[in-house]
């Protein structure tokens, strides 16, 4: 699949536009702060709803308005789709193919997007929050119900916490609410670690290829609660779990087990990559991360993603920007970059380049291939 154009109406700091893109190569150039990163959300928000850059909606909408409105058409199997989407300070509204979606998850199964920011390189090195996001990010696009079990889990789990710190505790209610959150948590926990097998082969291969060899990845799920068994057993096993832990838990004011608590180790030669790799080593894995993340969708969805890199070249040293580019010749990149000069940019194909200038997107003819 390929986005043709996407219309902005004040959406961040674009008043009014309407952009027209190439099915190949994307650059988007420009200074600093002036509306790179904003056209690259509004195309990610046509995926999952949201933005890679904020929990909060109402930070897309321009200052000077009450609402957002972004559109884009895309083409899917030949045939040519559309999404709006409709932001206000009330909520969200969305219309795929000119029909009113009852819900964002609708929006899943449509349009694919991987999108790589200097923030996915930290993924290897920082919190294991980051790195549940990645995998939930991905599970969403790949498998519509995952989205609304996770969701359900993060309803439960909050109700859950809120009874741990209330005065008095309903034993009843408690093994309800850790029933609920046993159930909708073994589903998550089954599709991550097939998620993590999947990711491991792939990534594997890729990081083999980038450093000619020298070093192994590896990659494994690294779950709170026992995962031996089926997924039946490991829900038995999660309610044990917090069965056994609830005075701590009552203590803390909050569940100290289950998916949310969860990480993916990464490991390159044995040795744990967060703690032990160097800067190297650690941007070269969450590369491989991401390129594994296209190629999943490839095989699973029999589609293209498009790819959104914002300003993550310049990040990268020119082995690994050679490698990254030259792994996604049948994909539809979009790339922000300050500037578009070097041998880079020359050996790329066919290609449009934009200038983005205070909100306002222009064809720059002269660079464009």
């Amino acid at each position: 699949m390929y986005f043709t154009e996407i219309t902005l109406k004040n959406f961040r700091n674009y008043k009014e536009q309407t952009v027209s893109f190439h099915p190949n190569v994307n650059i988007i150039t420009g200074n600093n702060a002036q509306g790179k990163t904003n056209l690259l959300e509004g195309l990610y928000i046509m995926s999952l709803g949201k933005s890679f850059r904020t929990n909060k909606d109402v930070e897309m909408i321009g200052f000077e308005g009450d609402f957002s409105c972004v559109k884009s058409v895309y083409i899917k199997e030949g045939r040519e789709r559309s999404i709006e989407i409709i932001l206000s300070r009330q909520g969200k509204s969305i219309q795929i193919d000119g029909c009113k979606a009852k819900k964002s998850s609708d929006l899943l199964d449509n349009a694919y997007i991987v999108c790589f920011t200097p923030e996915d390189l930290k993924i290897v090195k920082e919190e294991p929050e980051k790195r549940r996001k990645f995998m939930d990010r991905e599970l969403c696009q790949l498998k519509p119900v995952y989205y609304s079990t996770l969701a359900r889990y993060k309803k439960v789990l909050m109700q859950r916490n809120s009874l741990l710190k209330s005065e008095s505790l309903n034993n009843e209610l408690m093994e309800i609410w850790e029933n609920n959150l046993a159930d909708y948590g073994s589903r998550i926990i089954i599709e991550r670690m097939n998620f993590v097998e999947k990711l491991k082969i792939i990534s594997k291969q890729l990081h083999s290829s980038i450093t000619d060899g020298k070093e192994e990845l590896d990659l494994f799920y690294e779950s709170s609660v026992p995962v031996k068994g089926s997924r039946e057993e490991i829900k038995e096993a999660f309610i044990k779990k917090l069965n056994k832990e609830r005075k701590r838990d009552i203590f803390r004011g909050s569940t100290g087990s289950g998916p949310h608590r969860d990480d993916l180790r990464i490991t390159i030669d044995g040795k744990d990559v967060r703690n032990y790799g160097s800067q190297g080593q650690q941007r070269t894995a969450a590369l491989s991360l991401k390129l594994a993340e296209v190629r999943i969708i490839q095989e699973e969805k029999k589609e293209n993603p498009a790819l959104l890199l914002d300003d993550v070249l310049s990040e990268l040293d020119k082995k690994r920007q050679k490698f990254l580019i030259n792994s996604l010749s049948d994909v539809q990149l979009f790339i922000t970059a300050a500037e578009t000069k070097g041998e880079l940019w020359n050996s790329l194909p066919e290609r449009k380049v934009f200038v983005v200038e205070n909100g306002r997107v222009t064809n720059d003819t002269q660079v464009a291939g």
